[in-house]
């Protein structure tokens, strides 16, 4: 049989198909624009999702038997707010997870609220990235809109309602919307009640691998498809990469390098950070993570390359970074494009690139850049070995992991081994696993694992350069606290 994963990126939305063999027959990619009406606001139209996703199947399928499709799985955009009216129609475009407008509500829900109270309710504090935020921000600021709302949801639900008509979300996914009690699996009354809604405008709770569905009939018909179709809950799209590089279980490591970059650390117990530096989020396997992530990582070099450089040639950009160079660059970069998450959680955030003098050139700069995204990923593991977790190597995947050179430095930044997998389609794969699980082709997200998922090759840091990045990273560290009063100044 065949399985689609649906991969509901910030970007653009990437389809699978793949057999329960893990043999993918075909990808299709369809891109939908972002929108910044304000600056730091970043939001989506959900029906270009729907486009997008009702579009590229039939394309996925050409020269396959439709009939053989067995199952749908999504990995998706975290933390957005999807709105419907009583007749489920959108209400106001999706508010992103790298939408930076709620620090007022932030500051409200960590200081008035309190952090403890929040991370006894949700594991968690508040982001400005999170959704309760956000539902808080259109309350104050669009009483109007708030007043209509019938049914909240996160992106890669609301293309799952598109497909079944169920109002659903899985686990992984509502455990970044701070309105989840993430140790109890079950919406937290008293963060509802904060924000003004109700259980009955939540959507349905369902494990990552649970079926929510099948295919409407009218649905079915456009896509090709028979109507026993089976859709799974899926997961939040760092939950389902986990799935696809095979980070389930009890200590596994995912590192991310997408528009955003994660560290993602599996456990069968639930777990919490006392200093709320790394999220606590339950699992798409039925267990529980931990995780840090930044907002701006493969999205630093796509900004750089093509809007500082004017130069879509990532590779030949780098090829001039040899050995010698790593780690004896005296070129800083912060990370911080649109603000920041993980560990420091600040808005106000912005990159800077620091050392530089009238020697330094375009080569230092891009070295700079890579580095300072991997230092940035090493803040949020240094949290983790502050809580006793040992990270020895972990799975790496996302479009910044094609780069050799950037793997290089991710090893030796974070002098651990990084194993890449056969399969380098992240969320999208881990979709289709999820399906598989749905259809009965799995017993368990492990199985589907084990079964599919191989490392084709691993980089290992070199003793020499791990040492010189050692010294380079205690001096990145200090940059960002000093800067910190600067930043805040600016937003005055």
């Amino acid at each position: 049989m065949l399985y689609i994963g649906v991969d509901l990126g910030t970007s653009a939305v990437k389809l699978l198909l793949m057999d329960e063999k893990g043999t993918i027959h075909n990808v299709v990619t369809k891109e939908y624009p972002l929108f910044f009406p304000h600056p730091g606001w970043s939001e989506q139209n959900p029906e270009d999702w729907k486009k997008a996703v009702l579009d590229g199947i039939p394309e996925l399928l050409k020269g396959q038997n439709p009939d053989e499709v067995a199952g749908i799985g999504s990995g998706g955009q975290m933390h957005g707010l999807v709105v419907l009216d009583e007749n489920d129609e959108v209400i106001r475009p999706a508010i992103l997870w790298n939408d930076g407008r709620t620090q007022k509500q932030v500051d409200y829900l960590n200081e008035t609220i309190g952090r403890d109270v929040l991370s006894a309710r949700t594991a968690n504090i508040a982001f400005a990235g999170f959704t309760a935020p956000k539902i808080l921000w259109m309350r104050e600021n669009e009483p109007d809109k708030f007043a209509r709302i019938r049914k909240i949801m996160l992106p890669k639900d609301y293309i799952n309602y598109v497909l079944t008509g169920v109002h659903c979300t899985d686990y992984s996914d509502a455990s970044g919307m701070l309105l989840l009690d993430v140790k109890n699996r079950a919406w937290s009354k008293e963060m509802l009640d904060l924000c003004g809604i109700t259980e009955a405008q939540m959507p349905k709770l369902f494990e990552s691998y649970e079926c929510v569905g099948t295919l409407k009939s009218d649905i079915a018909k456009a896509l090709g498809l028979k109507e026993s179709v089976r859709v799974a809950a899926g997961a939040g799209d760092n939950a389902a990469a986990a799935v696809g590089t095979g980070t389930v279980g009890e200590g596994g490591c995912n590192i991310s390098l997408g528009t955003s970059g994660t560290v993602f650390i599996s456990s069968k117990s639930f777990g919490v950070d006392p200093n709320n530096a790394l999220h606590s989020f339950d699992h798409a396997d039925g267990g529980f993570h931990l995780m840090g992530c930044m907002l701006s990582a493969a999205s630093c070099n796509k900004w750089f390359m093509e809007e500082v450089l004017k130069n879509s040639d990532f590779a030949g950009e780098q090829a001039a970074i040899t050995d010698d160079r790593l780690g004896n660059n005296p070129v800083f970069f912060l990370p911080y494009l649109m603000g920041e998450r993980s560990p420091i959680n600040d808005v106000y955030a912005r990159s800077t690139f620091t050392g530089m003098t009238m020697d330094t050139g375009r080569t230092e700069m891009v070295q700079a850049m890579l580095e300072g995204v991997a230092f940035a990923i090493r803040d949020s593991l240094e949290v983790a070995k502050s809580l006793g977790i040992r990270v020895e190597r972990s799975k790496i995947c996302g479009g910044g992991a094609k780069s050799p050179l950037w793997k290089k430095i991710m090893a030796n930044v974070l002098n651990i081994a990084l194993d890449s997998t056969d399969s380098e389609q992240g969320p999208g794969m881990g979709g289709a696993m999820l399906a598989m699980v749905t259809c009965g082709a799995y017993e368990s997200v492990q199985a589907a694992c084990d079964s599919l998922v191989h490392v084709a090759s691993t980089v290992t840091p070199d003793p020499e350069i791990a040492a010189r990045y050692e010294e380079r990273y205690q001096q990145f560290r200090k940059i960002y606290p000093a800067l910190k009063p600067v930043f805040r100044a600016f937003a005055e």
